[in-house]
């Protein structure tokens, strides 16, 4: 059982190390979860000598006003044999084996968290003493309370002390040793008011009477001592400290302890209690107290902790990596994360993710629809193909057919197909740069870093308005190339007029009349509805190639090769700037990583100790 305290110490130890002291904060603490026994008394109640007793050393800084003025956490090793010593958690490579030292050490870092003020602290002082003379217990020696502040001490102090007492008693895994003097009224005592209030049935308070050799002559403690007078669920128990000439005797605390041990055994009003009288028996019966309590709290401490490890692993997992401290750590950080934020990019585009689809739409809705709203029988109405015919045939008309003015008509209706085929550049260009944006969002790791956020998001439209440039240079091409040059094996599949009956020796006038006219431009009519058919189909594929696969293919080219120039030419400030976390994310991710530290090596702690039973 022995084992279960020294866990306890362990798991302590490496909370204060780590930063968890029990306190309010937006990190979960383990401290709380932990089984402890707390000091609590007034000043001048006997708390320190209580203390010294049990551990059968003078170690604890003594004098005028408050003394204590950080919890103590106070860890006691029972060894086989040896010379007693001490050591300090903050000094973890040295130790004391002169114990007036201990107590100057315990007020020299008492001053160095508070300063000379006489203020008080939550962060505890961890010291372990080492002895064949101790039993295995962990004590927290709490301040004592007061009523008055004294000079030097903010007013506040008195209220202070009581709530830094309370936070540590008022917690359910808290056993409270309350130290009442019994030279004074007891419905006076401080310590039994302040545990009445966190506990009011006395489930895990231990009252503890001082100085009953100091009562006055015909008066004793039997009454409270047998639970009487106040009742609790543990027994009192009595103890005979050293007066102050015993301490400035140096009378030996060996030799206290006999004589604390034959007061009660020669006291007639006390023989009858003798047994559990003392501060021996306190500190053998706190110890076997604190192993049960601590043997019943394990299953559920092993569920908490293995619950606040995934918590804490998910929340360090949201937060991101660390940022690297070299410049080519850092410019492996940012490719990562761009490579995150392609990827996501092409899965919208692939169908992985939703998005992509509204380029298919532009091809299967929008440019049909556009082309199919171009108005090219107004462009070939009988007004403007006489006018075109006639301009074209200049100053002599044409002698068989009106070649030039076909050529016209069909150029002046062909490029009306321009301002579709425009749109369709424009409106693949806006959805890709959606997606760029809803795979920013979807990055978490640029959430992490704004600067790097706006430099991929600014270099991704970049390279697409590049790319919007190249296709629609190159989609344009492809309606200019159909008006350069016409489809001629259409022209010489169209019947002549002399296989339809037709007499070439009319007059060239004769040819611009209505009927003749209605045919060149129904001929018009359905070449370039034949070439709109065939651009219908081969703008979408310019637009894939030079928009959409670029994209996919090298969406941040040349925003790597300017990294890589930066990387090159070691400017890490440059690179560092881009990775602009917020501080207070990063002081987050250092304290969650801190704590979760502490419950690894607390689970690994409690699992040993489990397996070995």
């Amino acid at each position: 059982m022995e084992n279960l305290i020294s866990l306890v110490n362990k798991i302590q130890r490496a909370c204060t190390a780590l930063g968890d002291h029990g306190e309010e904060s937006a990190l979960p603490t383990l401290w709380d979860e932990l089984p402890a026994i707390a000091v609590v008394g007034g000043q001048s109640s006997g708390k320190s000598s209580v203390l010294e007793s049990v551990v059968g050393k003078d170690f604890l800084p003594r004098g005028s006003g408050i003394v204590t003025r950080r919890p103590l956490v106070l860890q006691l090793h029972r060894i086989d044999e040896g010379r007693e010593y001490a050591e300090f958690l903050h000094l973890p490579r040295k130790r004391f084996t002169d114990f007036a030292a201990v107590r100057k050490e315990i007020s020299d870092e008492t001053d160095r968290e508070t300063g000379r003020s006489k203020q008080v602290s939550t962060v505890p002082i961890h010291l372990s003493i080492y002895s064949p003379n101790v039993v295995n217990l962990t004590l927290i020696d709490l301040p004592g309370l007061t009523k008055v502040a004294i000079d030097g001490q903010h007013e506040s102090i008195v209220q202070d002390i009581e709530n830094m007492v309370r936070s540590f008693i008022e917690k359910p895994n808290c056993i409270i040793l309350a130290i009442s003097p019994a030279n004074q009224d007891l419905a006076t005592s401080d310590a039994i008011k302040i545990s009445r209030e966190v506990d009011p049935r006395g489930e895990r308070t231990f009252g503890v009477l001082t100085k009953i050799d100091l009562m006055d002559k015909g008066t004793d403690a039997v009454d409270i001592l047998e639970g009487k007078s106040y009742k609790l669920q543990f027994p009192w128990i009595g103890v005979v400290n050293r007066s102050q000439a015993d301490i400035n005797k140096s009378v030996d605390m060996i030799a206290a302890r006999r004589r604390e041990r034959e007061y009660f055994s020669n006291s007639p009003e006390y023989k009858h209690l003798a047994h559990r009288m003392g501060s021996e028996h306190l500190g053998k019966m706190l110890s076997k107290h604190l192993e049960t309590v601590i043997k019943s709290r394990i299953p559920g401490l092993q569920s908490l902790i293995s619950k606040t490890i995934a918590e804490l692993e998910s929340e360090l997992s949201r937060l991101g990596k660390p940022i690297a401290s070299d410049a080519g750590g850092k410019l492996y950080m940012i490719m990562e994360i761009c490579r995150c934020f392609d990827q996501l990019f092409k899965e919208h585009l692939d169908g992985v993710r939703p998005g992509g689809d509204k380029v298919y739409n532009v091809f299967d809705t929008q440019l049909p629809a556009a082309l199919k709203r171009l108005q090219f029988d107004k462009q070939l109405s009988m007004e403007n193909v006489r006018k075109i015919i006639t301009e074209a045939d200049g100053y002599q008309p044409h002698l068989i057919a009106p070649e030039q003015g076909y050529r016209r008509l069909i150029e002046s209706s062909l490029v009306t197909v321009r301002g579709p085929a425009e749109a369709a550049v424009d409106a693949v260009h806006a959805i890709l740069k959606d997606l760029v944006h809803k795979a920013v969002n979807e990055t978490m790791e640029l959430k992490q870093y704004p600067s790097l956020r706006v430099e991929v998001t600014n270099a991704a439209c970049e390279s697409l308005d590049r790319m919007k440039n190249e296709s629609k240079r190159a989609t344009l091409q492809l309606v200019d190339m159909e008006s350069g040059y016409l489809t001629v094996e259409f022209f010489r599949k169209l019947p002549q007029d002399i296989e339809k009956g037709g007499n070439p020796t009319h007059s060239i006038f004769d040819r611009y009349n209505d009927a003749y006219l209605r045919r060149i431009g129904t001929t018009v009519l359905s070449y370039v509805n034949m070439v709109v058919a065939s651009l219908k189909n081969s703008i979408p594929k310019s637009i894939v190639y030079c928009q959409v696969r670029e994209a996919k293919r090298s969406l941040l080219d040349y925003f790597f090769a300017d990294l890589g120039k930066k990387e090159k030419e070691k400017k890490t400030k440059q690179l560092g700037s881009m990775l602009d976390e917020d501080p207070a994310i990063m002081q987050r991710r250092t304290n969650l990583a801190q704590r979760l530290e502490l419950y690894r090596s607390a689970q690994s702690e409690i699992d040993a100790v489990a397996w070995a039973k």
